[in-house]
């Protein structure tokens, strides 16, 4: 007779624990792979039937084979021997910190979560808080990308917005690939990121080792065709107005950029403006040197009550959209021309020289950027009120800010800017912006007479900065010989050339 063999209870739940992991592990995650893969390629399939820009295979290879062809990339492997022997290090302890910054950087694009679950979540929220506008495209249209040419949109960095908006606008066209800052390397936001295709970049780190292994990937990337975006600015507008372009990622991308080498790079202006900005106040709160700076747990506090407000307010019926949200294309620049109108050979140009070019096209691309801005309403009525605000000029009734508002759009638009006019309607269209400014208390109104709040001044500043760039944006030749000059926004006044022209 055979004994019985008697296991302790724990043991025994030990046992069966095990054994259905071994089986999930076996039969039903393989099974449960091979349903997803096939899934994701009938979606990519699907996608590159009719998407304008094709997801190119290397946003596609697996991101383990992408990290290790960035570890061992030949100009890394030349970086690690200098930093082994720099700090005497053994180079497999070198290669390992490399290997951390390339699981760091590098994506794991997934096409299903992009296009099935993330655009219609983008286009749900875009739709919630504004109405999204299409602007200018038709300059793109005109000039046709060439179907190998890497495509990388440039743009003004106004709001956090600024991802949904141009994520859910460009979904039907192409799959963006970001960089991202550190705030959101943060559990489980980045690994969302990281499945949209975006990389992390640490922005203010200056370690030679870090950089050439993002230098590497991003050079990789734009030789492979990945469809990028980037902000020019380098991080959000503080004070509303175009910043100075950063050159590290756009650098990245040319250094060795070799016109009968690699496909052409062709960049595409975007630019972007709102009614409202739903972090106005804190980021003009970061340039007063005397406000008190808020930690993590203040800044959430003031989103909670921010969404708080808006929910109160919705349930009352008496919530509003935040305005228009308008986006709109400029015509693209190529790298290729823009090398051969220069005459250089930018691989062989020594560092300054190279960043020299480099330079020249940031200013030629911030330009195209500042000339597609589009105007709407809230700044095209802030600018007319902010110099009523600088000259002590008295409360005006509806009529006189509609006609001085309206001579302002004339100007612009005859001097080229895209000036969005809601339902083709320029009344409506200050009434728009009026709205808006009575309803956030930025203007008061009284007796039929409206007056901007003198507290509120830097809020209106900020708005007007979005068009003080454009040619006739400065309203003081409609408001008579009493008009006061204004002078730009420090980041304005250190910009010249083509970029104010």
């Amino acid at each position: 007779m055979p004994d019985t063999v008697t296991l302790p209870l724990w043991l025994a739940a030990l046992l069966v624990v095990l054994a259905a992991w071994a089986a999930v592990d076996r039969l039903l995650l393989p099974s449960a792979r091979f349903v997803v893969r096939r899934r994701v390629n009938r979606v990519i399939d699907e996608l590159n039937t009719r998407l304008a820009i094709r997801i190119q295979p290397f946003k596609l290879t697996a991101r383990r084979v992408l990290i290790d062809r960035l570890t061992y990339d030949p100009a890394v492997l030349a970086a690690v021997e200098d930093t082994a022997g720099e700090l005497r290090l053994p180079r497999e302890v070198v290669v390992g910190r490399v290997r951390r910054y390339a699981k760091e950087i590098v994506p794991s694009f997934n096409a299903y979560l992009y296009f099935r679950v993330v655009y219609r979540v983008a286009r749900a929220v875009a739709r919630l808080l504004y109405r999204v506008r299409l602007g200018r495209s038709e300059e793109a249209a005109q000039l046709p990308v060439p179907p190998d040419a890497t495509v990388v949109f440039v743009m003004n960095h106004r709001s956090n917005m600024d991802y949904v908006l141009v994520a859910y606008l460009a979904a039907t066209a192409t799959a963006l690939s970001y960089a991202v800052g550190e705030w959101a390397r943060v559990w489980p936001l980045q690994a969302l990121i990281r499945a949209l295709g975006a990389y992390f970049v640490r922005r203010r780190s200056g370690n030679p080792l870090y950089r050439k292994v993002l230098e590497r990937y991003v050079h990789m990337a734009t030789v492979e065709g990945v469809t990028q975006a980037v902000y020019l600015e380098g991080g959000l507008s503080r004070d509303g107005s175009l910043g100075t372009p950063k050159l590290g990622l756009l650098d990245y991308m040319l250094r060795g950029f070799d016109p009968k080498a690699h496909r052409d790079v062709v960049f595409v202006p975007v630019g972007l403006n709102y009614d409202r900005v739903l972090e106005d106040r804190t980021l003009l709160r970061e340039l007063d040197p005397a406000a008190p700076r808020r930690g993590t747990g203040g800044a959430a506090a003031t989103t909670l009550g921010f969404l708080g407000k808006s929910l109160w307010l919705a349930l009352r019926n008496r919530w509003h959209r935040f305005g228009y949200a308008c986006v709109s294309f400029g015509a693209p620049v190529s790298a290729r021309d823009f090398v051969a109108r220069c005459g250089v050979d930018l691989p062989a140009l020594p560092c300054e020289e190279r960043f020299a070019v480099t330079a020249a096209l940031a200013e030629e691309l911030m330009a195209a950027v500042g000339r597609v801005v589009p105007v709407v309403p809230v700044p095209l009525v802030a600018t007319v009120l902010l110099d009523r605000l600088d000259r002590g000029a008295p409360p005006a009734d509806r009529l006189e800010l509609k006609v001085a508002v309206q001579r302002l759009a004339e100007r612009l638009e005859a001097a080229g800017a895209l000036v969005y006019v809601p339902r083709r309607d320029r009344d409506y269209a200050v009434e728009v912006g009026l709205r808006m400014l009575v309803l956030r208390r930025i203007v008061e109104e009284r007796e039929g007479l409206l007056a901007p709040r003198a507290e509120e001044r830097a809020l209106l500043a900020y708005y007007a900065r979005s068009i003080e760039h454009l040619p006739a944006a400065e309203p003081a030749a409609a408001e008579g010989p009493s008009a006061v000059h204004r002078p730009p926004s420090p980041a304005l006044a250190r910009r010249s050339g083509p970029a104010e022209t």
